[in-house]
């Protein structure tokens, strides 16, 4: 399947499986335990109906939006996420040129196979840093000031990670460290020829955020990975957050929060902004999809900080719901990821203008000229039918 021939984010899914090996594609799309939560990120937009206005003049379509201090040309930007040369060769920089290509923020992963330096050189265009507060502080540091220097206009700290999910797909494809393949694994590897003669091209992989640190004098992606999760700190507490951002001393995002009395501490501690997450359902299953999460967590905050809605985002009307329950912005992970592994740079940019246009048409449909016209009038709870 060309991709012009793709509609949606659930084409680039399809396409994305077909073009992956096994273990990699479930890493994509794979969650941590029954997969709750990972569905429900979805899913929970079905429990929330819009309600349009009628007999606005739409003639024109404003979709700018401002977040973290940052004028976006619409209320979508890119979620860090791990590896991305995993899933294609183009890898990291391709995620970020077509993001500036469509005038957002692209956000960079520590575990990404990019360095910050490469990342920025690659566009010009705004770029947010995911770290975590390590055991050593000077890697903590260390990261800041390469982030400080190569210009980042954000830095965002994961707090929903203390140990890492189960992730059972993972076990069964082997994508697990050390890798573990099975032979069936090994199997898709050979049916997928086009993804391994890009890695013959370029067998270069490396976490390369880390290797540039101190840690660069360990050998292998495996050792690099190991001490990275060697390096997550289980008793990090508010206390740690307020160090980080005092540190950056710029836009500071706490990543992961869940409920009222954790945004209102990330605005007491100085963020910028939350984002409500739960990792994609990659961590805890069980707990309640983000756009459900979301209402609450605004609420708590009001307009002290930037609210942002992280997970199970497919589709330009739960970007127009998530807005309406007061989020400025959406971030996406899996729905870009999708894009890269069907075709690269031009893939995201398929995902980006698909998920772009929905949510142009339904701004129109919603009688909403601008962003700031959206509101909670425009939303409502399903009502379960009785019986």
């Amino acid at each position: 399947m060309p991709l012009h021939r793709c509609f949606n984010i659930a084409d680039l899914r399809r396409m994305a499986r077909r073009r992956l090996p096994a273990p990699m594609f479930h890493y994509i799309d794979g969650g941590a335990d029954d997969e709750y939560t990972l569905r429900r990120n979805t899913e929970a937009f079905d429990d929330y109906e819009l309600l349009p206005r009628t007999l606005v003049d739409v003639s024109k379509i404003d979709l700018r939006t401002t977040v973290l201090g940052l004028t976006l040309d619409w209320p979508v930007f890119l979620s860090p996420t791990a590896m991305s040369k995993l899933f294609h060769h183009q890898a990291e920089p391709a995620v970020a040129r077509a993001a500036h290509a469509f005038g957002t923020m692209y956000s960079l992963s520590t575990l990404g196979t990019t360095s910050i330096e490469d990342v920025a050189a690659a566009t010009p265009g705004p770029k947010m840093f995911q770290v975590y507060v390590f055991k050593d502080r000077g890697l903590t540091r260390e990261f800041v000031a390469r982030c400080k220097a190569a210009k980042f206009h954000a830095l965002a700290l994961t707090v929903d990670l203390p140990v890492p999910g189960n992730r059972e797909r993972d076990h069964v494809t082997g994508m697990v460290i050390p890798p573990k393949l099975t032979w069936k694994s090994l199997l898709s590897f050979l049916t997928h020829p086009d993804w391994g003669l890009n890695a013959l091209r370029d067998p270069s992989f490396e976490i390369a955020n880390v290797k540039a640190s101190r840690a660069s004098g360990l050998q292998g992606t495996i050792s690099l990975i190991g001490y990275v999760n060697q390096q997550i700190e289980r008793s990090i507490t508010w206390d740690d957050a307020a160090w980080l951002a005092r540190e950056w001393g710029g836009p500071f995002v706490v990543k992961g929060i869940h409920c009222a009395e954790d945004a209102r501490k990330a605005a007491d501690i100085g963020a910028h902004g939350v984002m409500v997450s739960n990792h994609g359902g990659r961590q805890m299953d069980g707990v309640a999809g983000s756009v459900d999460a979301l209402g609450p967590v605004v609420d708590a905050v009001g307009d002290r900080i930037d609210v942002i809605l992280d997970g199970g985002v497919r589709r330009g009307t739960h970007v127009l719901k998530a807005l309406a329950l007061g989020a400025k912005a959406c971030s996406i992970g899996r729905g870009y990821l999708y894009g890269l592994a069907a075709g690269g740079q031009a893939g995201v940019e398929r995902a980006l203008g698909l998920l772009r246009a929905e949510v142009e048409r339904g701004m129109a449909l919603l009688g909403c000229p601008d962003v700031a016209a959206i509101t909670r009038g425009h939303v409502a709870r399903r009502t379960p039918p009785v019986g």
